[in-house]
Order: structure tokens, then C-alpha cells, then sequence
């Protein structure tokens, strides 16, 4: 290969091989590109009323209207997958972006529920290609011992685009109108989708399909138990993160604990700021102890002890819901062992496919869990109604967000299944 075809000189695994300024670069873009992502995904929570309001919808219809964008994010991980181990990350990443522009003024400027359905799926669908195209980035241009790490730097900017999507995007809201706010996202997915296309590089090399074709990698993945348990107990960790402070939070807050909507999304964004700060660490630590289970069973531990916390305690004072809340983000960010280890698991030329597959089911649990929420949320509903906008009790919260905990027990049995790979690849091509 020539370093004027494909931006590269070495192999990221040549002894020799050290990343330039471009590939701190691309990376960097990559993981603003899965940032971005992020804002998108929770950005209906600091808009619910808006929303309710706007489609004359209770629980149950938002949550659905919300996760239609974690039904086609969840549905693309495996094209994405497959897509990026065959044709790279630089156009399908810029193109992606490009149709996220257009989805973000579906959104804002649709009457009815179906279209703004359809606007969200739109822009699912394309920020679809943000997370494992970075981890494709991170592989392609940094060497194999910093990836783990580059997951978890990968994770903190995701979680800060949690954050921006929080309090600060409630703020613009206030200021513009959520129709308005939703155009301004679109003109950012525009300038992001011209930077990726100038900036990121693809390798010319290409798996050659194996066996009975492209659709093998697919094959081979799905039959490992490994895969299985790590798509499950990813999941399971991300459900609380992806529905409660993703979606539910905002509302819970402010209906049962009195908090005003800025201080809602304030509070809710602690659930990314423990994520992120913590995802890092988790990378670091795993390759230093040289073991990963240990550490994913303890982010279980703490998340479930911040969530039971907020979920059963009685009396909580804002103090408290604080540290819970804030709990629940640094323990479930665990959650990035689990590509480590399906990565480990899985033939290298798998990769793509592998963290595809976990990934869709990662983010399935937002698709599962926001529309589950509302609907127990409905069931439980008193017939409570102020300014349009239907009022839970704490009860109905409580009932709705026990499935939540549920999860947890059977993502914990999930991980009891895998192997520990002690920093090795299991599994070679």
C-alpha cells in the first residue's frame, strides 16, 4: 500500500507504528460523531411536554414516538457492521451525517406523530454508524493495547453529548422553541458531515468474504455464547441509562419530586457525567488488572444499588438523588467491557459484525424499555391531567421503573455465562 492511497505507512499492530496528528484527528471527529448521536438520542426528554402537548399524546404514545429512533438504530447495527469491515468508515460516517441534516427537519417540522415517527427513525437510522465506525476508527489507526481505553474516551464524549442534550439543550429549547432547536441540530449534523469527509481515511485492504459469503462473519458470530452473553448484558446495563435518563427522568422528577424541568435535566444528566467520567477508567483499569469480568459484575453492583435506591427509598432528599443518580452512570458504564470482550471473542475479520451485533442490542434496550415504561406508566395513571400533560403518581413511576431492576438480575446472569479472556484474543481468523 502508499501512504497517498490510504494514509497509512504501517500496520497499527508493526512494532514500529506510531499514530500521527491525522489520526488523533479522525478519532477525535469520530467520537463527536457518536456524541452527537447521544444528543439526539435523549433529546426528547427535555421536550416531553412540548411534545405531549404539540401530538395530544400521553406516555405510551411518546415513548413510542421517542424510541422510534432506537428501533431503526437497533436495526441498522448489523449492516453497519458488515458495512464498514467491507467499505471503511470515511463515506458511509460523512453520508450518515449528511442524512441525520435531513431526519432533524423531517422532525421539526412535522404536524402529526407519524411524521415526526418517521423523522426520528430517520435520524436513528443514520447516527447508526457513529459507534462502531469509531471503534473502527480507534482500530484502524491506533495500535491494539490503546483500545480499550479509546472505548472508554469513546464513551466519555458520548456521554457529553448526553449531557449537552440535557439542561443545555432545555435551555435553547426555552429560548427558540423545540422546533427551532431541532433545526439547529440538523445544521450541526451538516458541518460535522463535511469535516468527516475531508478529514477520515479508509485502509484499501478488504476481508475477502469467507465460506458462503459476506453474510459468514454474521453467521459465526451469532453462534458463539460469548456473543449472546455480552449483547444481553450490555443491554441490560445501558436499559436504566437509555430509558430512565434517556426518556423518564425529567418527568419523574418533576411530577413526583418537584423539580423544575431545567433542574430535572440537570439531575437526569448526572446519570452520563458518572458514565463518562467513569468509562475511561473502567478502560485503563481493565488492562492494568488483565481481567474484565471482576470489573463488569462491580459496575453492576453500583448500578443497581443507585438505581434500587432512587426506585424503593422513601423521603429521598436532592442530595441523595444526586448521588444515585450519579451512581447508576458510573456503574453502568461497565458496559464497554462488553465490547472488549466480544471483540476478544470473536475472529478479528468478525469484528465489525461482533460489536455491530452488541451494539444493536445494546441500544435495543432503549427501543425496549422507553415504550415499556410509558405503557406501565398508562396503566398506573390516576387520570390526572395539568396543562394538557398526563401526571404519574410515585407509585406508577416505582411500578414502571421496577422492570428496570428486573434487567439487571438477568444481565448478572449473563455475565456469569462468558469467558474471561484476560486481555487476549480468544479467537483468531
Amino acid at each position: 500500500m502508499t501512504p497517498r492511497s490510504t494514509g497509512f505507512t504501517l500496520s497499527p499492530a508493526d512494532p514500529g507504528y506510531r499514530p500521527s496528528a491525522r489520526a488523533y484527528v479522525a478519532f477525535g471527529l469520530a467520537c463527536l460523531f457518536f456524541g452527537y448521536a447521544f444528543l439526539q438520542r435523549v433529546a426528547p426528554s427535555v421536550m416531553t411536554d412540548e411534545l405531549m402537548r404539540a401530538y395530544s399524546v400521553g406516555g405510551a404514545a411518546l415513548g413510542s414516538l421517542s424510541a422510534f429512533y432506537f428501533y431503526a438504530y437497533a436495526g441498522m447495527q448489523l449492516p453497519v457492521g458488515l458495512l464498514i469491515d467491507r467499505y471503511g468508515p470515511r463515506r458511509l460516517m460523512a453520508g450518515a451525517m449528511a442524512l441525520c441534516t435531513l431526519g432533524s427537519l423531517f422532525f421539526a417540522l412535522s404536524d402529526t406523530v407519524a411524521l415526526a415517527s418517521i423523522g426520528r427513525a430517520m435520524i436513528g437510522g443514520a447516527v447508526a454508524f457513529g459507534y462502531v465506525g469509531a471503534m473502527t476508527v480507534a482500530a484502524h489507526w491506533f495500535p491494539p493495547g490503546r483500545f480499550t481505553l479509546l472505548v472508554g474516551v469513546l464513551q466519555a464524549v458520548g456521554m457529553a453529548g448526553a449531557v449537552a442534550g440535557q439542561a443545555p439543550l432545555r435551555l435553547v429549547v426555552d429560548a427558540a422553541g423545540w422546533r427551532e432547536t431541532m433545526m439547529l441540530i440538523g445544521g450541526l449534523a451538516a458541518l460535522l458531515a463535511l469535516a468527516l469527509f475531508v478529514v477520515l481515511r479508509d485502509r484499501t485492504e478488504r476481508r475477502k468474504a469467507k465460506g458462503d459469503g459476506v453474510l459468514a462473519g454474521v453467521a459465526h458470530v451469532l453462534r458463539r455464547r460469548d456473543t449472546w452473553a455480552n449483547a444481553v448484558a450490555g443491554l441490560a446495563l445501558s436499559a436504566p441509562m437509555l430509558a430512565f435518563a434517556g426518556l423518564w427522568a425529567v418527568p419523574w422528577l418533576v411530577q413526583v419530586h418537584g423539580y423544575s424541568q431545567a433542574e430535572a435535566a440537570a439531575t437526569a444528566s448526572l446519570v452520563f457525567i458518572g458514565w463518562g467520567a467513569t468509562a475511561p477508567v473502567y478502560g485503563w483499569l481493565t488492562d492494568r488488572i488483565g481481567r474484565r469480568k471482576p470489573l463488569l459484575l462491580l459496575g453492576y453492583g453500583l448500578a443497581a444499588t443507585g438505581l434500587g435506591g432512587l426506585v424503593y427509598l422513601p423521603d429521598l432528599s436532592p442530595g441523595l438523588i444526586s448521588g444515585l443518580t450519579l451512581l447508576v452512570g458510573i456503574g453502568g458504564c461497565s458496559m464497554v467491557l462488553n465490547f472488549t470482550l466480544v471483540r476478544e471473542t470473536n475472529r478479528p475479520g468478525d469484528a465489525g459484525a461482533a460489536l455491530g451485533f452488541v451494539n444493536m442490542c445494546v441500544v435495543a434496550s432503549g427501543a425496549i424499555f422507553q415504550p415499556l415504561i410509558g405503557f406501565l406508566l398508562d396503566v398506573g395513571w390516576d387520570g390526572a391531567i395539568v396543562d394538557g400533560v398526563r401526571v404519574y403518581s410515585e407509585a406508577a413511576y416505582r411500578a414502571a421503573f421496577s422492570v428496570l431492576i428486573a434487567s439487571y438480575a438477568v444481565g448478572v446472569a449473563a455475565c456469569l455465562t462468558m469467558r474471561e479472556t484476560r486481555g487476549r484474543q480468544l479467537v483468531e481468523d
